[in-house]
């Protein structure tokens, strides 16, 4: 892979056609606006506020997702076709597609040590 200029976009949105969506950090404090989701375990917050796309993520010691996403802040892209960028990305998926809240598909995968996660949005 060649290197990118620093005024370059990222491959993932240059040549791919993925967008940002937003920046998960995991966080252990009670948010302003927390939205439960019970059948995930974790609260998510400041989403809907943020002009930037910071969503704030509070876990319970119950949930089941893996450490890194519990731990490790993580960039969401939208991609046009879920199963399709899983099949031709070579990455680990740390958490298979699954479906959070109606009309949304998200899968997260790992590169080099990093979470990733990948949002389908349908109708």
């Amino acid at each position: 892979m060649s290197q990118r200029k620093e005024t370059d976009f990222p491959t993932a949105v240059e040549s791919w056609g993925w967008k940002f969506h937003h920046v998960g950090i995991p966080t252990l404090e009670h948010k302003d606006g927390e939205r439960y989701l019970p059948h995930l375990k974790f609260s998510v917050s400041g989403f809907q506020t943020s002009p930037f796309g910071v969503e704030w993520m509070r876990f319970d010691k119950e949930c089941e997702l893996p450490e890194l996403v519990q731990k490790v802040p993580h960039i969401a892209f939208v991609v046009n076709d879920l199963d399709h960028e899983l099949r031709v990305i070579n990455c680990n998926i740390l958490v298979k597609p699954n479906a959070p809240m109606k009309g949304i598909r998200v899968a997260i995968i790992e590169y080099q040590g990093s979470p990733i996660e990948l949002i389908e949005m349908g109708d």
